[in-house]
């Protein structure tokens, strides 16, 4: 089992002052997710962009996550939504690298300030 089935339901999660979070939301045996959990997971709570949108975590094993409000259906694992009081205001669909996460997260967090 990896690590979003046990965190999905045993982590507890901090909301930025600002409303903002990060859903992670994958499943057990995704090659994907696995890879994110070894590579970003240890890094990314101590970085910049994690305090000021803190991981929340959620498994599609139990279903779609029912306490945030999306845009679509999530479909493909991991998936990564931008959360802003609970509602989606971002996603990036895989996870293929540090430098392509980084690439397209940073500037959704940054655009997330520009519009409050």
């Amino acid at each position: 089992m990896g690590v979003f089935a046990t965190l999905a339901t045993t982590l507890s999660f901090a909301i930025a002052a600002d409303g903002l979070e990060l859903a992670v939301i994958g499943r057990s045996g995704c090659p994907w997710c696995l890879r994110w959990d070894k590579e970003m997971l240890p890094i990314y709570p101590k970085t910049e962009v994690g305090k000021r949108a803190p991981l929340r975590h959620f498994s599609l094993d139990e279903g779609q996550p029912k306490s945030i409000t999306l845009e679509t259906p999530v479909r493909f694992t991991p998936t990564f939504i931008l959360l802003k009081d609970g509602k989606e205001i971002g996603r990036i669909t895989g996870y293929l690298n540090d430098a392509a996460f980084w690439g397209l997260l940073e500037p959704m967090v940054e655009r997330s300030t520009l519009s409050q």
